[in-house]
């Protein structure tokens, strides 16, 4: 079983950058995928997360109407797209799905 992030990196206030996270090892489309984030000195809080066939979606309230998650199950790969990014979105992005987490990407959002 593996998840791998990609995507991240450093860009301005109100840049946008659009994570992804590849699953492989066991049957991806049948599971709610998450996104969380951590930021230094902070605890891990969800981000948003979508139900197995993308039908539901829900997010945190600091990221509502910037951010879109989403999933394509014939590529077992979700995205996490980021708009209108703000110094305090910094942190190391994490998927999650069942037991499973990723390595994280980190994105810097500093000008």
């Amino acid at each position: 079983v593996q998840l791998v992030e990609s995507g991240g990196g450093l860009v301005q206030p109100g840049g946008s950058l659009r994570l992804s996270c590849a699953a492989s090892g066991f049957s991806f489309s049948r599971y709610v995928v998450y996104w969380y984030r951590q930021a230094p000195g902070k605890e891990r809080e969800l981000v948003a997360d979508i139900t197995s066939a993308g039908g539901s979606t829900n997010y945190a309230d600091s990221v509502k109407g910037r951010f879109t998650i989403s999933r394509d199950n014939a590529a077992n790969t979700v995205y996490l797209q980021m708009n209108s990014l703000k110094p305090e979105d910094t942190a190391v992005y994490y998927c999650h799905v069942r037991t499973y987490w990723g390595q994280g990407t980190q994105v810097t959002v500093s000008s």
